[in-house]
Formats: structure tokens, sequence, C-alpha cells
């Protein structure tokens, strides 16, 4: 068990730090050279969108009129911009697993013991190399090349939409690898930690559940359809993607998962544009593939079995400040749940896990060039799958308080100076004494783009 419990928070020490330094960076100041706009004229604060930016995107990166088509545009403009934020940074996990001493003579296994463990310095993030625009008059397309903090490249987004079929905005089709239709968007978050840039409710997977595909945050392969209103206060979509969370080669052959949403905004004169909405995700995968001298075959995934998460949205405006709140419900299939193969039998009395979470992030615009943000977040089991798992193993709290400050917003470029400190406690999975994990990050550094 304290092997398991060790893996298991490695896991999750490894989710923390790899989300922190895979960002998907989502402003592009290509598009404001395009049409001689500030990067302001989209972004509350680069890269969150303001209501104008949400129209332009669901447009296909297009203002409707005769400047949407490349062929209007001077020879020597390039849609292409790179994003990467050196930074110093400062990372603490309060139970470690150490060895404590040599190995046992007998047994060959080391005596361990936790320790909390702190580390920091300058470092750098990974690399973002965004290219986006139009093909031609409604066929937009985006193009992510996307490396890690070691220079190891992969693609984060590739997409191709045919936008306005037939003149109507509620024909738009988009195909490739693209990030999920959701509102309070992942890939647009003003935080970069290591702890808090993920969501931990988009990625959130039950101690000892087997599932990784059910992600909202990642991006995924596959096609969706969007529609909106020409003003943009209605919107919705339904996605079909394969089952791999975004891996290709056929990662998981022969399952498919599906995403909707639907939002309604409405105004309230001098308070600003509301919005709510709601989204489900309902898929299936595999639980074990056919092996050869046992290593799994690829393409030959069975023993498919269900999975679904569903909630509402709400992004509210009063004045400076801006709230968005996220709801999900959550639930695995049993053999997910208990990490069982779909051909093999369950533990005695294994139950479908479920849970509940929420997470509530406001934005204060001080000034255009300066915003002040926070995250709090909270993932409670409803349901373990085990029954003798403790009822609040794997809880997750989660807080996140920064600033960010622009000293320049052009066409041409975007720069910020990025200060934030987070706190992550993941209840019952510290390696060895089973009690609360916690991890907290703290962040400076130089944001741009160009």
């Amino acid at each position: 068990m304290a092997s398991f419990r060790r893996s298991v928070a490695a896991g999750f020490l490894l989710v923390f730090c790899l989300f922190g330094s895979l960002k998907d960076a989502s402003a592009i100041p290509a598009f404001a050279r395009k049409y001689g706009l500030r990067c302001s004229a989209c972004h509350v604060a680069w890269p969150v969108l303001n209501d104008f930016g949400w129209r332009f995107k669901d447009n296909g990166y297009q203002l409707m009129n005769d400047r949407d088509a490349p062929i209007w545009q001077n020879p020597g403009y390039w849609p292409i911009t790179l994003r990467i934020t050196p930074n110093w940074h400062r990372e603490n996990v309060n139970k470690v697993a150490v060895d404590t001493g040599p190995p046992d003579p007998v047994t060959g296994l080391f005596p361990q013991g936790e320790v909390s463990l702190t580390s920091h310095g300058f470092d750098n993030s990974g690399l973002d190399i965004l290219t986006a625009g139009t093909l031609e008059k409604n066929i937009s397309f985006l193009l992510v090349p996307s490396a890690d903090e070691t220079g190891a490249f992969h693609f984060e987004s590739v997409w191709v939409r045919l936008d306005n079929l037939f003149k109507s905005p509620w024909l738009n089709f988009k195909f490739g690898k693209f990030e999920l239709d959701n509102l309070l968007s992942e890939k647009r978050t003003l935080a970069l930690s290591g702890n808090g840039g993920p969501y931990q409710l988009y990625h959130y997977v039950p101690v000892g559940d087997s599932n990784f595909f059910g992600q909202i945050g990642d991006n995924q392969l596959g096609m969706e359809w969007m529609g909106h209103s020409f003003n943009d206060r209605t919107r919705v979509s339904a996605a079909l993607f394969s089952s791999s969370d975004g891996s290709p080669d056929l990662a998981n052959a022969n399952t498919y998962s599906g995403f909707v949403s639907g939002s309604q905004a409405f105004d309230l004169g001098g308070l600003g544009l509301q919005r709510v909405g709601a989204y489900a995700m309902v898929g299936e995968a595999p639980t074990f593939s056919l092996t050869s001298e046992g290593v799994p075959v690829p393409g030959s995934s069975l023993g498919n079995r269900a999975f679904h998460r569903e909630g509402f949205f709400g992004d509210f405006y009063i004045s400076k400040l801006d709230v968005g709140i996220y709801y999900q419900h959550g639930s695995d299939d049993v053999h997910f749940g208990t990490a069982t193969p779909a051909n093999q039998p369950l533990p005695v009395g294994a139950r479908a896990p479920a849970w509940n979470g929420v997470f509530v992030e406001p934005h204060f615009t001080v000034t255009p060039q300066l915003v002040i943000f926070q995250r709090s977040e909270w993932v409670r089991m409803s349901r373990q799958a085990l029954s003798t798992n403790a009822s609040d193993l794997g809880n997750i709290d989660a807080y996140t308080f920064g600033y960010r400050w622009y000293p320049i917003m052009t066409s041409r470029a975007g720069f910020a100076f990025h200060n934030e400190y987070s706190w992550v406690r993941v209840r019952g999975l510290a390696p060895i004494t089973a009690t609360d994990l916690t991890s907290n990050s703290l962040f400076f550094g130089f944001d741009f783009d160009f």
C-alpha cells in the first residue's frame, strides 16, 4: 500500500510540474498587427478575452470585413507569435519519501521516511510558437508547435475550421486537435505557476482511478460543430473526438467521446455583459489491450467502459471586477475507479467513484495595465470506489493569488511582469503516512510574446 501511495504521490507531483511548464498561449499580437488594433481591443488582460475578443474568435479570427482574407494583406505580414517566460520560482512539497538508511540485508529494501523538500532557482518556461488566422475568408486555422522547458516539441494545437457556411454563423466546423469549448479556458488562464497554472477540476482523477481520458482541460483530436448568434450572445457547440486524451497515432483506437456546451449572455446595463451556461462530457475508453510477450499491442484496445462529466459555469462582470464560476459533477465506471481491466473480476464491494468540484476565479482590473487575480478551487469525493478508502481520500483544496503588470501593450508585442503564489492540498496522499500532501509555488517572471 505504501508503494502504491508513493506512485500516486509521484504522479500528482509530476502533473503539477508538467502543467505548470506546458502552457498553450492564446494571445497573438499578429492579429493586432493585421487589423491595426491594440491588444486591449480583444483582451481584458492578456491572454483573457473580453466580449469583443470572444466574437472575433467565434467568427474564426475575423472581423467580418474585407481585411479578413489574406490576399488583402501586406506581403510582409506573417501571422506568427512566440511566447516564453523566463522566471524565478520556489517549489515546496511537505512530504516526500526518502531513504533513511542502508538497505535491509535480507529484503534489500531501503527504510524510508518523509521529509519536506524545497527547491528554488532561475528557470524558463516552455516555448509556444503560435500561428493562426485565415487561409482564405471563412477558412481559419491554428497551429501551435510547443516545446517543454528542455526543448522537446509536440503539437499542442493543429486545426482548420470552415466558418459561416451558407453565410450562417450557426454553421462552423472544426477538424484537428483543439481545445474543448470551455468558456473558462485553461489555455487563457492568468496563472502560470506549477500549482496555479492548471485547473485541478479539469484534470481530476480519483486516487486509484485509471481513467486519464476524461480531462476537460486537455486539447483533443476530433471535430467540432459550433454555432452562435450574430452578436455572439448565444453560443452552442458539440464535439466528437478520439478517447486518447489528444495523443496521436491511434493511441487508443476505436473509442470516442463527446463534449457539448451552450451559453447565453445578457446585458445588465452599466454592470456589463454576463454569461451563464452548461456543458457535458460523455464517453467511453478502453481498460486493457491485447499483448505480445507482455507488451500492449498498438490499436488493440478493448474492454471499453463509460465515464461522464457535467456541470454549469458563469462569467460575471461588475465594473472592473469579473468573476468566473465553474461547477462539475463527475463519475467513472467501476472498472476505471478500481484500475481493473474489464476482463478481470472486480474487488469485493467495488463501486463507481463520483465527485463534485467547483472553482471561483475573480479578476480585478485596476487599470488596463494592472490586473489582480485569484482562484479558489475545491474537489470533494462523494463516493469512493472502495469502501475501505477514507471518505475524503483525494479531496483537493487549491488557492492561487497573483498580479500581472503590463508596462507595454502594443500591436507588436506583449510584455507582463508576473507575480504569483499558489498552494494545493490533497487529502490522504502522503507517500508513507497517508496523511495530507501539500505543495506550494512562488513564481516571479517576465511573460512576453512578439
